[in-house]
């Protein structure tokens, strides 16, 4: 006899569960983006112990038919798709009919559902996928669907769940993520009893923002807005000065299905370039509209990562800076943001500012290059040396109130911009070296390196195979920083090979003009005169951005005349 048989349909749920049906969120996650499929205004939420004991979720929308009540707990049953010319066309967020049997094998589900107005309905009980009771009973339009001690008849599943936090925070993460997918459909989430999220469902972004993340944050959001052909962007980005240690603050949502995607990401980071600190990330939420045609949503499991068709012009119309192909107005935009948090003003004028700048279009920003877009950004304030502290902050003034400027990351970005704009053209500035320098590397690394010989020369350095895995540099810029020369060669070079992807040339350039313009600056400790100071803030003045350094650390902090006064008791 084979060895081949095919398994009862009960042991495939078991199986498909497991795929299915990781933790209790995925349980959330299911149920919900039914709830959504079927038209709800409202979803309410309830879970006990993380979800392990019960995950309730009750709508009101189109509910089930009592015809299709036990038929949408079989394997493959949808009504969302009908043929394979419409998995090119997904237009809900689930599709499969995998869900509601998975669940339905490794946990006891009741499911109270009507589609229509009369108060009647059909509940159904499943006990690890095996229907015990189904029978009328009253009912209000929708479906009301109780999942109680999930993975019960799967124990070395249940043994893998972690604490009732950490699964807590699964749900919550979630159900954050989609109440900000959905600002018009009104969510709660409560836990034990407890409330966790509640939004309104008016449709404002806003206000689900503020929801999830708290009113104080949601004021110091920008609104962003942007077309092309193919794609339509709308959402809310936070101010330079609003951070978060992880990207967990950035959602990105395409047509209605939150998603993962890691290009999307870099773009929006690109738009906060040198303006954030390192290792520090902004809240962001986008939402995408596009045809279904031009996004795969069926190449992930769980369906949180998608295949873009068109994803270069999609990542042209998030809004990037930075290098010189890049919009530029929405970094102006951030700039004037930033700005703010440094001058000193009333809070009558700072309030006017920031509804002004709030409210302030960004739909012809996210179409322009920086080669179009006006170079002028706010202007710095003219500054009256008093003198340094510690020898690490100047110590200046004006009619507006004291400020504090960080000399290191003041010199930072006047250098970078300086060699930002000298390795835009190597060709004027690359010396042939008397006596050429030799560098050493792994047999690899000089495979690599040969190959991006290219690259290096477009910056202004010049390099040549000398036999086995050495080179010879035959030529810099003269205008690196002296004594430095050989160190930013190497680091140079050290970028390009750990670059796997492959680095554009204006990445590249800007890269190695942080690297230049670090070596090159004055370090703190370091005592300035007074000529040396007026220099130094007269140069910063001139700078298109002179509020961060390249590495996105604030230059200058103030207090206003006002801040001051208050301090001292001389105004209440």
């Amino acid at each position: 006899m084979g060895k081949i048989t095919i398994l009862d349909e009960h042991i495939a749920n078991q199986i498909a569960a497991g795929e299915v049906v990781e933790r209790p969120s995925s349980v959330v996650k299911e149920l919900v983006e039914n709830a959504v499929d079927a038209g709800s205004t409202r979803v309410d939420v309830s879970i006990e112990e993380g979800g392990l004991q019960l995950i309730r979720v009750t709508d009101n929308g189109g509910g089930i038919e009592e015809d299709d009540v036990e038929a949408a707990f079989f394997r493959h049953a949808t009504s969302k798709i009908a043929t394979s010319q419409d998995l090119f066309s997904i237009r809900t967020l689930g599709f499969r009919g995998e869900a509601l049997p998975s669940i339905a094998a490794v946990s006891k589900v009741e499911c109270l559902t009507s589609a229509g107005s009369t108060g009647l309905g059909t509940r159904l009980r499943i006990e690890g996928g095996t229907v015990r009771l189904k029978e009328d009973a009253a009912a209000q339009r929708g479906t009301d669907l109780s999942v109680r001690e999930l993975f019960y008849n799967t124990p070395a599943r249940l043994k893998y769940m972690k604490t009732v936090q950490t699964e807590l925070g699964h749900v919550t993460d979630y159900m954050y993520r989609l109440a900000l997918a959905y600002p018009n459909i009104a969510f709660t989430l409560k836990h034990n009893g407890h409330v966790l999220l509640q939004t309104l469902g008016s449709g404002d972004l806003l206000q689900a923002v503020a929801a999830v993340y708290g009113s104080s944050l949601a004021k110091s959001m920008l609104k962003i807005e942007g077309e092309t052909l193919d794609y339509k962007l709308e959402g809310l980005i936070s101010k330079p000065e609003l951070t978060r240690a992880n990207r967990g603050g950035i959602t990105t949502v395409i047509n209605g299905r939150y998603i993962r995607s890691f290009p999307v990401n870099q773009a929006l980071l690109q738009g906060y370039h040198t303006l954030l600190p390192i290792g520090r990330f902004p809240v962001a939420v986008l939402h995408l509209t596009m045809d279904p045609t031009l996004v795969d949503v069926n190449v992930h499991p769980a369906k949180l990562e998608v295949r873009f068709s068109k994803e270069p012009e999609l990542i042209a119309l998030i809004p990037q800076g930075g290098a010189p192909a890049a919009p530029a107005r929405v970094r102006e935009q951030l700039v004037q943001e930033q700005l703010e948090l440094y001058r000193p003003q009333a809070a009558s004028a700072a309030d006017a500012r920031e509804t002004a700048a709030a409210s302030g279009a960004l739909l012809r920003a996210l179409a322009q290059t920086e080669a179009s877009a006006p170079p002028a950004l706010p202007a710095f304030p003219k500054l009256t040396p008093i003198g340094q502290l510690h020898g690490t902050y100047i110590v200046a003034q004006n009619e507006e109130g004291l400020f504090l400027v960080d000399q290191h990351a003041a010199h930072e970005r006047i250098n970078y911009e300086h060699y930002f704009d000298l390795f835009g053209r190597p060709a004027e500035a690359s010396q042939e070296l008397l006596v050429p320098m030799t560098l050493e590397y792994t047999s690899v690394e000089a495979l690599r390196l040969t190959e991006k010989l290219p690259q290096l020369e477009q910056a202004g350095v010049y390099l040549e195979p000398f036999g086995g895995t050495s080179f010879l540099v035959r030529a810099y810029p003269h205008w690196l920083p002296k004594g430095e020369e050989q160190a930013i060669v190497e680091e140079m070079i050290d970028l390009l090979l750990q670059d796997k992807k492959g680095i554009d040339i204006a990445k590249f350039r800007e890269k190695a003009a942080i690297m230049c313009s670090c070596k090159a600056s004055i370090k703190a400790n370091q005592s300035m005169g007074t000529l040396e100071i007026e220099v130094l803030l007269d140069r910063l003045a001139a700078c298109r951005n002179p509020y961060t350094c390249p590495h996105g650390r604030p230059i200058v902090v103030s207090f206003s005349t006002y801040e001051l006064e208050k301090m001292f008791k001389r105004v209440m």
